[in-house]
Formats: structure tokens, C-alpha cells, sequence
């Protein structure tokens, strides 16, 4: 990292939201442009900036700053400069001269600790002295926050968050309990707080540095591995390691901590003790009984002539259910929850068609998904609108909420939800407390796919406890067994090698033995080979490729990753122009018309989509949620996002983070997504991540056609690793034990 010393000219832009700024700066002769978040600066001040020089197309050569130490104006002349540069309301470059030459050296000092004096300047009455002083306050505050979190490590856009929530009381909060941070902003990590801890002279082996690192543990565990809680014996060991101190004091905190209530915990079988964070922990428990309570509140039973209309139906569509579908339609109809899991080519669709046309006459159905794009898919199957479980809840941005729940719930005497191997406990409680009791809940999905991004394993877990009716699909109905799609899926899900490049099919595999040769022939494929054996229109070929083919990768890292795959598809799908502007945030290029995905659920956000009946606006913007890039303002580093439904985001500086490229993705993001093609490199990495689920889900995110690159050893491998990471979950237990408490 490169530091440049200089004097501050001028400012030539800056947003005041997010503190991004470009200035004009003098260091020895030469004039120089330095950009980034930063603090207000006045022209006099000087600062020692950390960062590293680029050179941008238009404005040439800059200085990135990513930390600034700031130096007071020590000459009167700076001084002077720096008090009539605007930034204090009340002064300007008259009334800054005034003030300079009624104290001269001292005048900063008196501006800090004794402002009332302000009054002895000529023209200053007592009422804008106060004003000037508040001013110079709010102003020297907001510096003063900014450069203390930075001199921690902490990055610019990060800092500017932590400044907004704390205040001008930012540094003394962090000074006193800089744990704080990991409760109260989302997406600071314990190491992050840690670090600063550690800095002031927070002992090692404090109670609340250890209190803070066991609910990061907790959070943590289940943001990333889905778990809803942690066997204590596993949750105090982590901590130990986490935090090198003795085992025996974490013991110590965690007993502190149950005795408080701020973890629960409860034994199991074995007597094991399990240790939640007391929101999971409740979410199960609720979970469970109101899954109970919908089961009991329709009266299960014989749905009349259930035989004769599914008859009439398969006449109407010239089709024949097989008697385990046709069970599985009577289930749904006969039950208050009910679940239809199933692959890929078992005919789910065409029931969820079956039930909707059956209960059109006399009831209102509704239907829901995870995703945006897991609804659409859902309409387009059945011609009736469905909706994501956020918005059919009805989120609301303002209040941080869903609009429907059990005081509000929704209008509906039956909720179809698909895709729910994609539903984590949260998002399925807030589904359960809207519906009303009376309403049939039917839950269609395929369990052997990779469970939820977030904490929980709902479906699989619904479905081990036996205690809610179901329906298992097993045989391959669609184009009569003819895709190779489907039937590699099933081959694969079954332990079995597919079968690979037959001729005439849409699954196909290209043996390359190297990473390097494997990246290769994937960029190419998506860039000319597929666009042409599809036959795409030349002009067309680039954007239809964006859209339509996917790569997906086990892996973020190595040559075939994530990562390196989205930098060599950037570059050939959406090139450097003249006429698209771009940025660089962190390591990424931002360019319009680049296609991107939100990789956490923000709430917060803004949308706006325009519709036939004018602007709808609303909040929230969720992981997975996959969109093009449609406006970019590089001095403001600001870019806009037209996501699925038409929803269009502004993002700012401190947004991006949570913005990366989408022209691959990992198998775990393209869960509830159908892509017409699939490209998926099959090549070396960790067995943990070669997984016979991750395989076969996915191959059945593709609708067309299936392209592999690698071995077949590793196809090989994944096919016989059928290890499944097991989650900490208790839902299938708390659904067996519900069967008193309703009683």
C-alpha cells in the first residue's frame, strides 16, 4: 500500500450519503486527484492517504484512497482556510479571517473547548456563535468517526454504516464495548470487532469478549452451514479455538449465559446438550405447532368423487396419472398439510395443475415460491399467478416487516408452495403465521436437492419426522423418459454414472483434462459454440448468451471457480465500451449491462417497477435474487439493477458488498432457478464440495440442455459421494412432539 502526504484544494465531488469523494490534492509541485469514501475535508487541511494509484480512461491517473490520517492546519494561514471552506455553517471566508485574528493560534483550541468566546469576534452574536460551535461540532464528530474506525482497518464503505448507526458518539461506544458491533450491525464479522477489542486493551480472557464469540459462533453456524444450533461440547471447543483461551472458560461464560437466557439449551436422547440462540430455537418450536394446528384444522377425509374428476381431467389433457400420482392429488385434497416431493420428470407440475383445476370452482389458492424466478416458473407452468413468499406476505421496507400474519392473514382457503427444499425456518414461519386455520398448505418439492441458503432443513425435516402426510414421485413421466436431463438426474440420484454424449440428446460432455483447459473451452462455449449450435441470431448472440446459458461451479475458488469464471465471462460477454460506463468497487468491475446477483437478504432496500397502474414501490432485496445491470454513475459510484418482476435498485457505495458478478454462479445460488442451458465445469476440488446432491441439483436447474467439463473420473466421484453435511436441526423432533400439545 502506497501513501501520498498533500494538502487538500478542493473537493470536486462528494455524496454526502455515503462519503464519496473525489478531490483535488497538492503534494510537493504537483496537483493530483485522489478519490473514495473520506471524510469532509476543507481545502488547507493536510492528510497522509493510504491507497494505491489507477489510471481511469477519462480523468486519467488517480490516487485510490482506501484510509486517510488527517493533520491539523498548523500555519494561520490553513487555519484561516480551513474555517471559511463552507463545511461550518455560519463562516465564511470574511468571518473565518475574523475569527483567526482574534485568536490567532489558539483558535482551533477555542472552537473545541471554549466556544462561547466565539462571541468576542466582532459581528458573532451569542444565537451564531452556538450555531457555529454545534456545526464545527457535528463536523469534527463525523472526521473523528470515520478516521477512528479506519485506523482499526476497518474499510470506508464499513465505516461510514458504523458512523451512521452510532453517531457522534461512535468512538466512545466502540471504546467501551466494541462487540457492539456484532449485534448491532449486520455483516460485522467477530474478527472484525475482535480486532479493535484487542487493540484498547480488552483482556484475552474477558467474559463478555467470550459472550460475543459464542453468539457470533451460533450466528455464524447457521448464515453458513444451516445449522440451529451446536452440541455444546462443539460450541464451547469452537469458541476456545476461536479465541485461544482455556476451554473451561467458555464453559464458564456459556453457564453465565443459559442461567441469563441469553442462549437455551436442552438435551437430547443421549444426553447431549444442545445450545440455541434463543430466536431458532422458538422459530422450530413455532414452526412445528402451527404445522400441527393446520393439520387438525381441516377435517381429513374422503374428498367426494376425487376418482371421477381426476378421471375427467386426464381426459381433458389426454393424459394418464399413475395411481402414486393420483394418490397424491386425492392427499392434497383430503389433508390440511400435505407435501409432493419428487425429481425432475415425476409429474409435480402437471398435479399442482390437476389440484388448482379441482379446486378452482369453490375455493381461492394461492401460490407461492422462494424466488422471483422460482414464481415465474411456477405461472408459466400453470397459468396462474404466483408469487414470491415475500411478496405475497406483503413485506414492508419501512417497518422491517410482513404486512400478513396471524392478525392479518392471507385471504385463502389453499396455499400451494413450490420449490420448498429453498424455504429455511425463518421465511417458513412468517409463511405459516399467515395462513389461517381452515387452509389447506400444500408443499411441493425435491428433497433430494441441496437444502436451504439459510438456517434449518425444512422440507427434509417435515418429511423424516412421518408425521405430515406425503406423497414420493419415483418414476419419469415427462417426454416419456426421453431427456437425458432427466434421466442422468435420476441415474446420478441414484448412485449410477449417466450416460454421457449420446447422439441426439441435450446432455453432453467434454473431456479436458487441465484447469486451464477446462476454463477455456467453458468460455468459449458460452461465448461461440453453444451461441452457434443454438443458432442464435449474430447480432443477438452475446445478450441471448447472458441470458440463457449458465455456468455453474461447485467451487468460488481456483481456476474453474466462481471467481475466476465470472472475470473471463465479463470479459468476452460484456467488454469495455465507450458507451458503458463502469466503476471499480473493491476488486470488481461494475459495467452496465452486466448481469449480477444479491448475495444477502437486505431488507432495506428500495425497488421501484413500473406497471399499467403506475409506480409500485416497496423494500427488500434477497439472496439468490439474480439481475442485469441497467444504469451506472461512475463519479458516484452508484449503479441501478433491474431484477426479476422489473424491480429496479439503486445501490451506493455501501450497498456493493453485497452485489457480485452472476455470469457464473455457484450450485448453491441457482437453487429454485431454471436456466435453459447449463454449463458446469466437473474438474478437481474439495470432496465436500463433489457431492452426488450438488451434481444433481444441478442438472436440474437446466431445461434444454446439459454441457459438463472436466473428467469422468470426478463425475465419477461425485456420483459415489453421497455424503450429506449433516445440519443441526430438531424440527422432525418437535413435530413428533406436538402430538399432545394439541391434543
Amino acid at each position: 500500500m502506497e501513501q501520498l502526504e498533500a494538502t487538500i484544494e478542493g473537493t470536486v465531488f462528494r455524496n454526502p450519503e455515503n462519503g464519496y469523494s473525489v478531490l483535488t490534492v497538492r503534494s510537493g509541485r504537483s496537483e493530483v486527484t485522489v478519490i473514495g469514501t473520506l471524510p469532509e475535508l476543507s481545502p488547507g487541511e493536510q492528510a497522509v492517504f493510504s491507497g494505491h494509484w489507477t489510471e481511469h480512461r477519462t480523468y486519467g491517473k488517480q490516487f485510490q484512497c482506501t484510509c486517510v490520517e488527517l493533520k491539523t492546519p498548523t500555519t494561520l494561514l490553513g487555519i484561516e482556510r480551513f474555517l471559511g471552506s463552507g463545511l461550518i455553517h455560519g463562516v465564511g471566508p470574511s468571518t473565518a479571517a475574523l475569527i483567526v485574528a482574534e485568536f490567532g493560534d489558539d483558535t482551533l483550541t477555542v472552537l473545541s473547548e471554549h466556544p462561547e468566546r466565539l462571541s468576542e469576534v466582532k459581528g458573532i452574536g451569542k444565537k451564531r456563535a452556538a450555531m457555529i460551535a454545534e456545526s464545527f461540532f457535528e463536523q469534527q464528530s463525523a472526521r473523528r468517526a470515520l478516521i477512528f474506525l479506519q485506523s482499526y482497518g476497518i474499510s470506508p464503505a464499513l465505516a461510514v454504516r458504523i458512523s451512521r448507526y452510532y453517531g457522534d458518539q461512535t468512538p466512545e461506544i466502540i471504546r467501551e464495548n466494541p462487540y457492539r458491533l456484532c449485534d448491532d450491525l449486520e455483516g460485522v464479522g467477530f474478527k472484525t470487532a475482535d480486532r479493535i477489542g484487542l487493540s484498547l486493551g480488552i483482556p484475552a480472557e474477558s467474559e463478555n469478549r467470550v459472550r460475543c464469540a459464542m453468539r457470533y459462533i451460533l450466528r455464524d453456524a447457521a448464515a453458513s452451514s444451516g445449522h440451529v444450533y451446536l452440541p455444546e461440547e462443539e460450541l464451547s471447543a469452537t469458541s476456545a479455538t476461536l479465541l485461544n483461551v482455556p476451554n473451561e472458560l467458555c464453559r464458564q461464560a456459556l453457564r453465565s449465559m443459559l442461567i441469563s437466557g441469553a442462549l437455551m439449551s436442552e438435551a437430547d436422547e443421549n444426553n447431549v446438550r444442545r445450545v440455541y440462540l434463543p430466536y431458532y430455537a422458538r422459530a422450530e418450536q413455532e414452526v412445528a405447532l402451527m404445522i400441527r394446528r393446520l393439520m387438525i384444522s381441516v377435517d381429513a377425509g374422503k374428498y367426494a368423487g376425487i376418482s371421477r374428476a381426476i378421471s375427467a381431467f386426464e381426459k381433458r389433457r389426454g393424459i394418464e396419472f399413475s395411481p402414486t400420482q393420483r394418490k397424491a392429488i386425492a392427499g392434497a385434497l383430503e389433508n390440511g398439510v400435505f407435501v409432493i416431493t419428487g425429481g425432475p420428470g415425476t409429474g409435480k407440475t402437471t398435479i399442482i395443475n390437476c389440484i388448482l383445476e379441482l379446486l378452482s370452482k369453490d375455493h381461492e389458492t394461492v401460490l407461492c415460491a422462494p424466488t422471483g424466478r422460482a414464481a415465474k416458473r411456477m405461472s408459466e407452468a400453470t397459468g396462474a399467478e404466483a408469487k414470491t413468499i415475500h411478496r405475497l406476505l406483503e413485506y414492508s421496507g419501512e417497518s422491517g416487516s410482513f404486512i400478513r400474519t396471524e392478525d392479518n392473514p392471507l385471504d385463502a382457503d389453499c396455499v400451494i408452495a413450490d420449490e420448498t427444499s429453498m424455504i429455511d425456518l425463518i421465511l417458513m414461519r412468517a409463511l405459516l403465521k399467515a395462513i389461517r386455520p381452515g387452509t389447506r398448505l400444500i408443499l411441493v418439492g425435491d428433497a433430494d436437492q441441496l437444502p436451504s441458503v439459510g438456517a434449518g432443513n425444512v422440507l427434509g425435516d417435515i418429511l423424516d419426522s412421518g408425521e405430515v402426510p406425503c406423497a414420493r414421485l419415483t418414476e419419469i413421466y415427462r417426454q416419456s423418459g426421453e431427456s437425458h436431463i432427466v434421466l442422468n438426474a435420476h441415474l446420478i440420484n441414484s448412485g449410477k454414472m449417466p450416460v454421457l454424449n449420446s447422439k441426439g440428446t441435450d446432455f453432453f460432455f467434454e473431456r479436458r483434462t487441465s484447469l486451464g483447459d477446462a476454463a477455456q473451452s467453458i468460455t468459449a462455449l458460452v461465448t461461440a459454440r453453444l451461441p452457434g449450435y443454438l443458432k442464435y441470431p449474430e447480432k443477438e448472440r452475446l445478450a441471448r448468451s447472458v441470458r440463457n446459458i449458465q455456468v455453474l461451479a461447485p467451487s468460488r475458488k481456483g481456476e474453474c471457480g466462481v471467481n475466476n469464471l465470472n472475470l473471463r465471462l465479463q470479459a468476452e460477454l460484456n467488454p469495455p465500451a465507450p458507451d458503458k460506463p463502469e466503476f471499480t468497487w473493491s476488486e470488481t468491475v461494475f459495467r452496465l449491462g452486466d448481469k449480477v446477483i444479491q448475495t444477502r437478504n437486505d431488507y432495506r432496500l428500495p425497488w421501484r417497477r413500473e406497471t399499467a397502474a403506475g409506480v409500485e414501490e416497496g423494500a427488500g432485496v434477497f439472496n439468490g435474487d439474480v439481475g442485469f445491470i441497467v444504469a451506472v454513475d461512475p463519479e458516484d459510484h452508484m449503479l441501478t439493477v433491474r431484477f426479476d418482476e422489473d424491480r429496479e435498485v439503486t445501490y451506493e457505495s455501501g450497498d456493493l458488498e453485497d452485489l457480485e458478478q452472476a455470469y457464473c454462479l455457484s450450485v448453491h445460488k441457482a437453487q429454485g432457478s431454471e436456466f435453459p442451458v447449463i454449463v458446469m465445469p466437473v474438474t478437481p476440488g474439495p470432496p465436500m464440495l463433489l457431492t452426488r446432491n450438488l451434481l444433481y441439483t444441478a442438472l436440474t436447474r437446466a431445461k434444454s440442455l446439459v454441457v459438463l467439463v472436466g473428467t469422468e473420473q470426478v463425475i465419477r466421484r461425485m456420483v459415489e459421494n453421497d455424503h450429506v453435511v449433516r445440519r443441526y436441526t430438531t424440527l422432525a423432533e418437535r413435530l413428533i412432539g406436538t402430538r399432545e400439545l394439541v391434543k
